[in-house]
């Protein structure tokens, strides 16, 4: 009965027109007419669950648009970084739907749904090979969820690819569903280093995902370009300290961390469906 279920909802999704409805979504997120952004506000807060009292601003009437307040900011007692040394702290708000060693190249999203790491990162096969047998974690955000992404550790941005997709939900009837989907989907593929090595952070689109930007690029979609592009930050000298703010999407959406061989092996071993906030303990390196 599960699967069947799962089949009902999923299905649909291989049919609508999802780029043109999540540009529809972004420019519905847009409207600044009072009447409407307020009450869409006060509505999806209900159906939600979305606590406002963490907000930094809890006045709804002061959010010139919805994404402005799906995107907002939230009081710093709120998400306080966690102080651990040697640490990576979570950099969203979710549900650690999977954390996983990486069986050579291959990451296993639900069973019998592998898929690569070179597919994942958008055929960059050199690059891809620096996390074989590394450690991978799967965070989903909710449409409840804060919605901005932080660093989790201190390290230096090296360039950020952009890849062309599909827009499949990533809830987890559709992770069961859908082969390769974090791979498939669009997504933004960003590359750090540290002391400690290179590691990479994804932030994956999905339908009605209004828009997905970072902090030194600002909007990258929508428009949804057909072709791959990248940006080149290694001569910038971009530091990011842990916590600090990197991107957001609008909307619920997924980021996917990835580590090389024995770099960070608890972030490959934490229980399924764990929840997690911005901000809290997600795994210490070894040894330390």
């Amino acid at each position: 009965m599960a699967k069947l279920i799962d089949f009902i909802k999923v299905t649909p999704q291989y049919f609508i027109p999802k780029h043109m409805l999540s540009s529809g979504m972004h420019w519905f997120m847009q409207v600044e007419t009072p009447w409407i952004k307020n009450n869409v506000i006060k509505l999806l807060t209900k159906i939600y669950g979305i606590n406002i009292s963490e907000a930094a601003d809890e006045d709804i009437n002061n959010y010139p648009h919805f994404n402005a307040f799906f995107t907002r900011a939230l009081k710093p007692e709120a998400r306080p970084i966690d102080d651990t040394p040697n640490s990576w702290v979570s950099p969203v708000d979710g549900l650690i739907s999977q954390s996983t060693h990486i069986e050579g190249n291959k990451i296993i999203q639900a069973k019998c749904h592998p898929y690569t790491v070179e597919a994942l990162v958008g055929g960059d096969i050199s690059y891809a090979k620096q996390f074989n047998n590394g450690d991978a974690a799967v965070i989903y955000l909710s449409p409840k969820d804060y919605h901005r992404i932080h660093i989790p550790v201190d390290a230096k941005l090296l360039s950020m690819t952009y890849v062309p997709g599909d827009l499949f939900a990533v809830n987890p009837a559709t992770v069961r569903q859908v082969d390769g989907l974090f791979a498939r989907n669009e997504r933004l593929v960003i590359r750090f280093e540290n002391e400690q090595g290179p590691f990479c952070l994804i932030m994956v689109g999905a339908i009605f995902v209004g828009s997905m930007e970072t902090v030194w690029e600002g909007k990258i979609t929508p428009d949804y370009e057909p072709t791959i592009q990248h940006w080149d930050y290694q001569d910038n000298n971009i530091q990011f300290n842990k916590g600090d703010e990197i991107g957001r999407f609008n909307m619920g959406s997924t980021v996917v961390l990835l580590t090389t061989e024995e770099q960070l092996p608890e972030l490959g071993k934490i229980h399924a469906n764990t929840p997690i906030k911005m901000g809290e303990l997600l795994a210490k390196y070894p040894n330390t």
